[in-house]
């Protein structure tokens, strides 16, 4: 499943309140600023708690910047 497209244009990050990136395949969104990433639970339920959050380190954070920038993943929102 996806995300409605809906959904994710007022998805935002918890913590900083900034947009998100929504790796689809992954099942996942994305705060590289935070390197947080927001898992998706059965294909449309993001689990959007701080304290859910996974921290990512710094080769899984390289790897997704690129894969984001790759294929062209635009943020949930412009800031």
């Amino acid at each position: 499943m996806t995300l409605d497209a809906r959904l994710l244009e007022i998805l935002a990050c918890p913590v900083d309140k900034g947009p998100l990136y929504y790796l689809e395949d992954e099942a996942a969104l994305y705060n590289p600023r935070l390197q947080k990433r927001y898992r998706i639970h059965e294909g449309d339920i993001p689990v959007m708690l701080p304290d859910e959050a996974e921290d990512v380190s710094d080769d899984e954070h390289g790897r997704l910047t690129a894969k984001i920038e790759a294929d062209g993943v635009a943020p949930t929102f412009e800031a």
